[in-house]
């Protein structure tokens, strides 16, 4: 028995030394990330994006419920009750049941003479005087009822004309159209967010490549003027500037580092995947140098797709309903009621001894407001209130809206400027150090003259890809304004 537990135990083990590596591997995988690409994560696994897409489905769920309203309802009804002490009845008058049935009685009393010789005249009335109760008076009543009382059936009620509830369906469908709007405005400020962060974490991987190929060159510098300081070629000085200007580069190296590093996590929180899962981001800002002018140019500037807008005008709509719910509040309804009770009164609880007896009844019931303490003609005019209210709110959110738009194209201009200025800024740059370089190697330049062509270099090419950063970050934003759809 052992044995075979221990077999099993290095079966396991086996397989799980297999399997680990595997799985290990495969969170070790990198995920290559496009911009596109990190859209569709995103719009796929955020969580902002997924509740927003539930609350969809709610509101769906919502309008059903409201218009299960319109059917009929039908309910099983039971009760039970059990009389303590009887009702107890008056009737007006002397009630006397034999004095109403005498002329019967004598009746009754002739024909029994004519058909028995024998009978004795008298001998029926005195019966029944002897067996009647005395009579009720005016001051006595008598009991009613017995101890227990059954009933059980069914209840129907069908509203056949309700004009707030027709009014409350168009409101539930205009709740879902908002909530497919808010879906919509979510994964627009989704993309947005994404896309800048995408922006970001390429802005500083240039950081980081710039500080890195600076500090790379510095410290190849510093090699080359210690091995020429060994020679005796140059002075002391220019090995203690290099060492510096090294040394000088190297927080920046790290601090570009950290922010990319930062970026990055800011990027997987966004798109919703594990923060331990390591990605990469492919392309670099040079690449969308090219398409700028061409986005700058083909721009359809108008607010039909702002989504903030959409979602005023369904909140507009909304109150208009909400206007016409108050005024079909003055309309009659009409229901049509029913029910089918079965009813037992009994004295014991002998239930196979019941007698049940049946009833039913169909009806047609007719409301008409009439006075409710000017309650339905306030909420009228608070809502004609409300809705002067939202126009003009539309009007400065309208005013609003063209001056974002305004900043953003003013903005791009600003920054597409920038991008050729500097790029030729960073030519000159390149151009600048390499002629440093050579100089110094000739004998006719200094170190500090390298040190300060390497220093503009980098700045250039940082003020460069900022500037890019800049202008795919304002039209991000100009997307976002416009209400532009990433498909």
């Amino acid at each position: 028995m052992n044995k075979k537990l221990v077999g099993k135990l290095c079966i396991a083990a086996a397989a799980i030394t297999i399997l680990l590596p595997a799985k290990a591997q495969e969170n070790q995988t990198p995920l290559d990330l496009t911009l596109e690409k990190a859209v569709q994560i995103a719009l796929s696994e955020n969580p902002t994006v997924k509740i927003a897409d539930l609350e969809i489905e709610k509101k769906k769920y919502a309008k059903k419920s409201t218009q299960a309203s319109l059917y009929p309802q039908i309910d099983a009804v039971g009760q039970y009750t059990r009389t303590l002490k009887k009702q107890v009845m008056y009737m007006d008058g002397a009630f006397d049941i034999t004095t109403m049935l005498m002329p019967m009685f004598q009746g009754m009393e002739q024909t029994f003479k004519g058909v028995d010789p024998n009978y004795v005249e008298g001998t029926l009335m005195n019966n029944i005087q002897a067996n009647t109760p005395p009579s009720t008076s005016e001051e006595e009543g008598f009991t009613v009822g017995r101890d227990n009382n059954w009933t059980g059936g069914f209840n129907l009620t069908w509203p056949v004309v309700v004009p707030t509830l027709w009014k409350t369906l168009e409101l539930s469908s205009l709740d879902l159209e908002l909530a497919v709007e808010d879906a919509r405005s979510s994964k627009i400020n989704m993309v947005n967010a994404v896309r800048k962060a995408y922006y970001g974490v390429l802005l500083a991987k240039e950081a980081v490549n710039v500080y890195k190929e600076n500090y790379d060159n510095a410290v190849l510098n510093f090699n080359d003027i210690n091995n020429k300081f060994n020679q005796g070629v140059v002075s002391e000085f220019d090995l203690i500037r290099a060492d510096v200007n090294a040394k000088n580069i190297k927080p920046g190296l790290v601090q570009a580092e950290n922010a990319l590093h930062l970026a990055t996590l800011s990027l997987k929180a966004l798109m919703g995947i594990d923060m331990d899962r390591e990605v990469t981001v492919s392309g670099s800002l040079f690449d969308y140098e090219q398409s700028l002018y061409g986005a700058l140019l083909n721009l359809d500037t108008t607010l039909v797709n702002n989504s903030d807008l959409k979602k005023f005008d369904i909140q507009n709509d909304q109150l208009k309903k909400t206007l016409e719910l108050y005024k079909a509040q003055y309309l009659p309804t009409i229901a049509i009621t029913g029910n089918y009770i079965y009813m037992s009164m009994n004295n014991n609880f002998k239930f196979g001894d019941y007698l049940w007896n049946p009833y039913s009844t169909i009806g047609i019931t007719i409301s008409i407001p009439i006075f409710d303490g000017f309650k339905k003609a306030n909420d009228i005019r608070q809502t004609k209130v409300s809705l002067q209210q939202m126009q003009w709110q539309r009007e400065d959110v309208v005013r609003n809206l063209k001056l974002a738009i305004s900043n953003n194209l003013n903005n791009m201009t600003n920054y597409v400027e920038q991008v050729f200025s500097t790029k030729d800024v960073f030519a000159e740059a390149q151009k600048g150090y390499e002629i440093s370089r050579k100089l110094y190697d000739t004998g006719m330049g200094t170190v500090l003259d390298v040190n300060t062509a390497q220093l503009g270099l980098m700045q250039a090419r940082l003020a460069f890809t900022q500037a890019i950063y800049n202008f795919l970050a304002s039209k991000a934003d100009l997307d976002k304004t416009l209400g532009i759809d990433i498909k």
